[in-house]
């Protein structure tokens, strides 16, 4: 017959292990607010705000207490955020190669329980993930990584240990170029942490090829959470397409498997120039991609409106901007912009023809997004049929109580 729990010897060992290491850890003593967010909604950011005693000590993993010094759990402390808290835990563990080798395990664990189809995806997505504050990518055998917090930044040694022995990398490269760590007191670099990470990397997304670039490219190198969207989309593609806001051409790719003709569109020549590289990988063997794609060179709104002058027509259509909104009080003004570009390219959309837009704006919601998509059609004046809402892809998992966790929002629309 088969035991189960521990026996009372070992469970008084843990209980005392656990009772020496919850008297020598420092300690943050938390409001009711506070505690209340974690225990209640399962929400592991406690902020500044609600401290009542910091812990003396520098970042780190501290114990956390209620306001009666009740046991809460254990998180990263930030002296300088305002995201003072991410708890890790709720018993009192020791934060070690150990602990970053077990959550980066169950991480890898989910992913491939996923079957991602192609060699870049998301490995951990910080909060949802269990390591708060951490970004994990994988690159076709390249690990690019973001510590976000003054907190995970004091075990920087522990994780790199841990995500060598885990992955086995060819190499791991910090990205910790991102401004929110100014607000942590942590200085922006990109840094090689293990092996080598070259300039770029080929990985495959599901039929085609691209570039990564992990030292200069947007976030870790490409837009990994679109990955899932971009198949969708080259899937339901035809006739005339045009992908806004195309950058290094991801879009592009696979709705030239399937378009008979695709306009790229960015601002930015460099990019473009990616793009042009993505292409002619995706052009041997020959006949791999259907339809001839031409570059554009042009600001997205002055290109829409033009076109809509010229009466032009498409049947497919991708609107995939950066983010209009990266603060809350810039939600009004974005709210504009999104609905601006969605009404200039519902016009001009052909009888039957698909709408695939996004927005990767945490402040802009989905009740938002959709109202602004709802007064885009009514101000078009033409019926407009949804037929999917989308989302971020698996590998960025959402969860429920961390709403942080969930950003991107997109739907897939037909005007008839």
């Amino acid at each position: 017959m088969r035991r189960t729990g521990c026996g009372p010897v070992y469970c008084e060992v843990l209980r005392l292990a656990s009772q020496h290491l919850e008297r020598n850890l420092e300690q943050a003593r938390v409001s009711a607010r506070g505690a209340d967010r974690w225990r209640r909604l399962g929400h592991p950011w406690i902020y500044r705000s609600d401290v009542l005693e910091p812990p003396a000590g520098p970042p780190g993993a501290v114990a956390v207490v209620g306001p009666r010094r009740e046991w809460l759990g254990m998180a990263l402390w930030s002296p300088s955020s305002q995201i003072a808290l991410r708890f890790l835990a709720a018993a009192a563990q020791s934060i070690d190669r150990e602990f970053f080798r077990e959550r980066l395990a169950a991480a890898r664990a989910y992913r491939e329980r996923l079957g991602v189809d192609g060699t870049a995806y998301r490995l951990v997505h910080g909060e949802a993930d269990g390591l708060p504050s951490l970004i994990v990518d994988w690159y076709a055998g390249h690990v690019v990584v973001e510590l976000l917090s003054a907190g995970l930044e004091a075990y920087r040694a522990e994780l790199i240990e841990a995500l060598v022995e885990v992955l086995t990398p060819l190499g791991i490269l910090a990205r910790n170029d991102v401004a929110v760590r100014e607000h942590e007191q942590l200085p922006r670099s990109v840094d090689l942490l293990y092996g080598q990470v070259p300039e770029w990397v080929e990985v495959r997304e599901g039929s085609v090829r691209y570039l990564a670039a992990p030292w200069t490219g947007q976030k870790t190198g490409a837009f990994l959470d679109q990955r899932e969207n971009r198949q969708r989309v080259g899937e339901l593609a035809r006739g005339r397409a045009l992908d806004c806001f195309a950058y290094h051409g991801s879009f592009t790719l696979h709705l030239a498997r399937h378009a008979d003709h695709v306009t790229a569109l960015d601002t930015s020549a460099d990019a473009l120039a990616r793009a042009r590289v993505n292409v002619e990988l995706n052009q041997q063997p020959a006949g791999a991609m259907r339809a001839a794609v031409e570059l554009v060179e042009a600001n997205a709104f002055d290109f829409l409106r033009a076109q809509e002058a010229a009466g032009a027509r498409y049947d497919t259509i991708v609107l995939d901007p950066p983010a209009f909104a990266k603060r809350r009080g810039a939600v009004e003004r974005a709210a504009r912009g999104y609905k601006e570009i969605n009404l200039r390219a519902l016009k001009l959309l052909a009888p039957g023809g698909m709408l695939a837009t996004f927005s990767c704006s945490f402040h802009v919601s989905m009740p938002l997004f959709r109202e602004l998509l709802e007064s885009a059609a009514a101000d078009a004046g033409r019926p407009v049929r949804l037929l999917e809402w989308r989302g971020q892809a698996l590998d960025h998992p959402e969860v429920l109580q961390i709403p942080e966790s969930g950003y991107l929002k997109g739907a897939i629309l037909r005007v008839d």
